[in-house]
């Protein structure tokens, strides 16, 4: 199905979410509605909805669905940094600048097209453009990322990781000085209204929930060790820029100096750095770790040696 498709709300479906009685009229899947809702294509009297907007008997949605572009994957010998493996997943040390998975305008370089190349099979109920992925870092954000090796383990992990079983520590340099040495950011996150490729805290966002502590202190930097409670699209971006001290380098959420990052910055220091998670036979814990990569501790040991101001 492609183009636009006009849903009228009858008399009984007034008080109804509007991904639900979409999903529902124009026989396509919520998750697929509300991306299609995320990138502003549902309308009433062309005004733009969100997807919890709440209908009334009356009201004529227009719906612009896209034209599908089917993905062909290849295989391509990208090297791949595999720091472990069992018989159920892999946990991969990601480089920034590699996209997780393939998409419409990006068919190829990603994450996926270097697995296609290793030896084996990986899960496949995330659908065939994502095989064995259970979850995402941005294109710019480096270190860990799970891969399942079969159905019954991308189905675990999946499973694992929406109960918030999956213990997801993280590594940033931020502007300025986090006052608290230990912290808790709760505010919900959902799409910017201003500006929709962006995400933003905004009243009616999805809850999330990132903790943070205080690993290092420089003169005009903060570095922090950060526990993502909550997975939310930029989340830890979109919080810590929401209490003044976003992420060195974020060509997004930032501004000014701090956009720009501390001398010898070249992207965004954001790290996935350690991942801890109960094995699917429930016998043992995972515990997994990855380094800063060097461009980003380059950064930090440039600034221990010239921030008189550094408190380790």
């Amino acid at each position: 199905m492609s183009g636009r498709v006009s849903v009228a709300v009858p008399e009984g479906a007034g008080g109804t979410r509007a991904d639900r009685f979409v999903a529902d009229a124009a026989g396509l899947s919520r998750a697929y509605v509300q991306r299609l809702i995320s990138e502003g294509r549902l309308t009433c009297a062309g005004r733009l909805l969100r997807a919890n907007t709440i209908l009334h008997p009356g009201d004529a949605l227009e719906l612009d669905v896209p034209e599908v572009v089917p993905l062909e994957l290849q295989a391509e010998a990208i090297p791949l940094s595999v720091v472990y493996e069992d018989e159920d997943l892999l946990v991969v040390d990601k480089p920034a600048g590699l996209v997780t998975h393939p998409a419409p305008g990006h068919p190829g370089g990603t994450l996926v097209n270097a697995l296609l190349a290793r030896e084996g099979s990986f899960g496949g109920i995330a659908g065939v453009a994502r095989p064995g992925i259970v979850h995402r870092l941005d294109r710019d954000t480096s270190g860990l990322i799970m891969v399942a090796k079969h159905d019954a383990a991308q189905a675990y992990l999946m499973a694992q990781l929406k109960a918030r079983r999956v213990k997801k520590t993280y590594l940033a340099l931020v502007g300025g000085s986090v006052a608290a040495v230990v912290g808790r950011i709760e505010a919900p996150i959902g799409r910017d209204p201003k500006h929709r490729t962006k995400m933003a805290v905004v009243a009616d966002g999805r809850p999330a929930t990132t903790g943070y502590r205080v690993r290092e202190r420089f003169a005009a930097w903060t570095l922090l060790e950060l526990d993502l409670v909550t997975g939310r699209t930029h989340q830890i971006r979109v919080h810590l820029a929401s209490i003044g001290h976003p992420v060195a380098g974020d060509p997004v959420y930032a501004t000014g100096l701090v956009r720009r990052g501390p001398e010898g910055l070249g992207r965004l220091f954001l790290h996935a750095w350690r991942l801890e998670l109960a094995a699917r036979s429930g016998e043992r814990l995972i515990r997994v770790s990855a380094p800063l990569p060097p461009e980003l501790e380059g950064v930090l040991d440039g600034l221990r040696t010239s921030d008189p101001g550094r408190v380790a």
